[in-house]
Parts: C-alpha cells; structure tokens; sequence
C-alpha cells in the first residue's frame, strides 16, 4: 500500500482536486443540487469555509480553511462523496473490487490536495479555480460558468464582473497533463 504523506495543520487552508472515477461522466454538473446538499450537510457537521470553488462535469477544485483546531479535510470529502453518491440514481457500472467493499464507481478513491503556503499562493489557487471552466473550454468567460464561487465573490467585490485573469496555469494542480 502507498504511504501517502499529507500535511495535516489545524486551521490550514487547502486546495483540492476531486475527481469522478470516469472522467467522461458529467455526473456533477446533471446533480449539482445532490452534491450542494451534500456539501451543505457536511459543512454542518464538520465546519469549513468554502474560500472557492467550482465545479466542473468530471471534476471539483476548491480551497477551503478549516477550523483552528481542525485538519481532517479527509473526512469532509468522504463525507461529500458518500451523500452525493446515496443522492444520486444507480446508473454506473462496478467493477467487482469495488461492489466487494459497497462502493459505487462514481468517485476516484483519492483527491489531489495542496497546503497553501502564502497569500500568493492562495491568490493564484482561487484564480486557478475561477479560470479552469474556461482552460476547459465549457465557457469563454468566467463569468458564464454557473457552478462557481466566482459568482459570490463577484458580488462581494473582490472580482469585477469580466475578471479572466493573467492566470499562469503553471503547475500540476491536481489535473494530468
């Protein structure tokens, strides 16, 4: 088995890459009410601020804090992925790996996750997390793309309405080349 290393610092804030088992899939976009209640259900539980978001057909990234004395980002996604799983009709095949445990293959296993460093590097994680409906190209305009926080913190000033960004799209995050 990998032995994953993760940072675990209460109070820290992390960008994150979420993935659907089959990326073909547009599963989180045809139920963005399932996966915004599960959300929603999970925050109540376990508190976190959503710092940003979006969600794409296949895929989520988002930066999150979490409380001062708190750095189990692991149970909040798998606590996301079990509700939108029980919320959403049956419509994908299981391999027998995953049927044996009482899973569904709707979800990667794991997620991509980066300790954010500085207020730079959590400028350019959001912005990265505005920008990736248009890398995609499901948009032209950030603003266009409904599945955002870009909406929210448009609202609240801190983007104008036609922000695109100068965002170098350097650097993994989460995604494969």
């Amino acid at each position: 088995m990998p032995n994953y290393r993760r940072a675990f610092v209460p109070g820290g804030c992390w960008f994150f890459t979420v993935n659907l088992l089959d990326r073909r899939r547009r599963l989180l976009t045809d139920h963005i009410e399932a996966l915004r209640e599960a959300t929603r259900l999970t925050q109540t539980r376990h508190p976190f601020t959503i710092d940003a978001m979006v969600v794409l057909p296949d895929h989520i990234h988002a930066v999150w804090t979490l409380p001062p004395d708190d750095a189990d980002f692991s149970l909040r996604w798998r606590l996301i992925k079990i509700a939108f799983a029980q919320a959403i009709p049956k419509t994908e095949p299981g391999g027998a790996a995953r049927l044996a445990r009482g899973e569904r293959a709707i979800w990667q296993r794991r997620f991509w996750e980066h300790l954010i460093r500085d207020n730079e590097d959590f400028r350019r994680h959001v912005e990265y997390c505005y920008i990736n409906p248009v890398k995609h190209g499901l948009v032209s305009r950030v603003r266009d793309w409904p599945h955002s926080s870009f909406h929210r913190d448009m609202r609240a000033g801190l983007f104008p309405e036609d922000w695109a960004g100068d965002v170098s799209a350097a650097g993994s995050f989460g995604e494969r080349v």
